[in-house]
């Protein structure tokens, strides 16, 4: 694989697995706007890592405090508080994402990946975010989530399966409508992205036997974490002093685009 190829690559799975604009959705178009081949299952894997580590570095204090509580909730469960709890509603949340991932993987592979169906998902769920966004009561911090909270985000995560939907974008969208307020939409969007990606890497993983790393992997695995970092970093500064407005233009662009091409270009 072009040495190139990995870094962009690797710079737009970074950016857009954190940013609600759909990692698959820019991952399946990239090389089909540029004609260029599948990176294969190794890269996949390689850009998975790359934005494992930029969560887990990016939340080291949050995953080092949400684990010590959930040990201290055990530990003394007579005494606990409801914060303490944040691991186990992380891991409910986690569940129907999995599920997806583990039944509808094949559809994922082919069916989801149409350029049309993108478009449509990146619009419709661009237009939910934004309708959430400016409907919702947005009254809730991260310590006031619920394990009903969790679970409603965790099963929206579950339509991320389709290319287009966005994992962050519907998560956030759920936390929205659940009256978590901006920033704690992203915040636990995000840490609820530590499990799934590493579920994911897991999973691409198993068959790796015949593949193995090469400088492009290598690549890819600084690019995306590097370039995830920043997008945690942005997004959490960027929600703070503004709305999620303008991802659903940029949603809304780029679905448009899409379709002109289907229809001009194929």
């Amino acid at each position: 694989m072009d040495i190139l190829q990995a870094i962009i690559l690797g710079i737009i799975q970074g950016f857009t697995e954190f940013l609600p604009i759909s990692s698959s959705a820019h991952l399946v178009l990239t090389p089909w706007l540029f004609g260029w081949e599948d990176p294969g299952l190794a890269f996949n894997v390689a850009l998975h890592i790359g934005t494992l580590i930029a969560t887990v570095v990016f939340f080291r204090k949050d995953w080092v405090t949400i684990t010590t509580r959930a040990y201290q909730a055990v530990s003394n469960w007579k005494e606990r508080g409801t914060n303490d709890a944040l691991l186990l509603f992380i891991i409910a949340a986690t569940v129907p994402g999995v599920a997806a991932g583990y039944f509808l993987n094949g559809l994922a592979e082919t069916l989801f990946r149409n350029p049309v169906l993108i478009a449509v998902m990146l619009a419709v769920f661009g237009a939910l975010l934004f309708w959430s966004d400016q409907k919702a009561k947005q009254s809730k911090s991260i310590k006031d989530i619920s394990f009903t909270d969790s679970l409603y985000v965790g099963l929206a995560q579950a339509l991320a399966i389709i290319p287009g939907v966005s994992r962050s974008g519907v998560t956030i969208t759920a936390g929205l409508l659940r009256g978590l307020d901006r920033t704690s939409a992203a915040r636990f969007s995000f840490l609820l992205s530590a499990p799934v990606i590493f579920g994911a890497a897991i999973y691409e993983s198993r068959m790796l036997f015949s593949q193995s790393f090469g400088l492009a992997e290598v690549v890819g695995i600084i690019a995306s974490a590097i370039s995830g970092f920043i997008a945690i970093k942005w997004l959490l500064y960027f929600v703070e002093k503004a709305n999620y407005q303008v991802f659903f233009w940029y949603r809304l662009v780029l679905a448009i685009f899409i379709i002109g091409m289907v229809i001009f270009y194929q």
